[in-house]
């Protein structure tokens, strides 16, 4: 059988390192490199046919969620992916599901070995697909901002449970009460304590909620913060202009043109790859 070609992502040199001398004892195991952040793990699966990931959770940018949730939305084979995580036992339960496996934190000998053999069964039944879906749905909405919300719910071992989206919201005006159905806003933007729902027929409704609040009631895969004031529904974006100053600049379908914060360039800059 072809060896395995392996990825250790790790922001921990001591971690990185141990982890690569104990998988020296699996011959059926290529470990090609060993990555310290999430960016090196992406450019190293894309330089070459990466068959598996250990990949840690909790690393400085991009966290091992994100990572996967890269990989997941490229083109082509996805990488089996073991998590490695220091959440307790309870924790890991949570998730073990949406993975193809983990290992805790001090990793055991015996652990590491079912979690190497859990790898090549899956290799060889090609549950590519599969494992793909598992990971995107897991992963999907829990970036940004809500990740560390993610984060801390496995640490206490709490739940995880599919955060349902509503696809409307109520909005008082003049004594009535209406739905706004949120594929049907363009963006909105903070007045005070006000929001402002800019909709596709024209219309700007009022919905007196701090921006915090709504961001939380709006579906991540659909709407993306741009900036501080501002979030907008990404079915909406024409496209991104650079600025010769450097700063971007976010054009819609109707034309509204909306200034792009440099702490939420790279999010932007997702929404759109995806």
């Amino acid at each position: 059988m072809t060896r395995i070609k392996t990825l250790i992502v790790d922001d921990e040199p001591l971690a990185r390192k141990g982890l690569a001398v104990r998988l020296k004892e699996f011959e059926q195991l290529e470990v090609v490199d060993l990555c310290p952040t999430g960016e090196k793990a992406i450019q190293a699966c894309n330089e070459n046919d990466i068959d598996l990931l250990f990949l840690d959770i909790q690393m400085p940018g991009m966290n091992g969620f994100e990572v996967a949730k890269t990989l997941s939305e490229k083109p082509g084979p996805m990488p089996a992916v073991v998590f490695v995580t220091a959440f307790d036992q309870y924790a890991v339960q949570a998730f073990e599901i949406h993975a193809l496996d983990y290992i805790l934190k001090p990793v055991d000998d015996n652990r590491l070995e079912q979690a190497v053999d859990k790898v090549q069964s899956y290799l060889k039944t090609q549950q590519d697909n599969a494992h793909k879906k598992k990971l995107a749905s897991f992963v999907a909405g829990i970036t940004g901002n809500n990740c560390e919300e993610i984060l801390k719910k496995l640490a206490t071992g709490d739940a995880l449970e599919d955060k349902k989206y509503p696809e409307s919201l109520a909005v008082k005006e003049q004594g009535e009460i209406i739905r706004v159905t949120t594929s049907s806003i363009q963006w909105v933007d903070a007045a005070g304590d006000y929001m402002c729902l800019h909709c596709n027929d024209g219309k700007t409704h009022i919905l007196r909620k701090t921006m915090k609040e709504l961001e939380q009631e709006l579906d991540p895969a659909l709407f993306v913060r741009v900036h501080r004031s501002a979030i907008v529904n990404t079915k909406q974006i024409s496209k991104l202009v650079t600025q010769t100053s450097g700063e971007y600049l976010l054009v819609l379908d109707n034309g509204q043109e909306l200034k792009v914060s440099r702490s939420y360039r790279d999010k932007v800059k997702a929404a759109l790859a995806s």
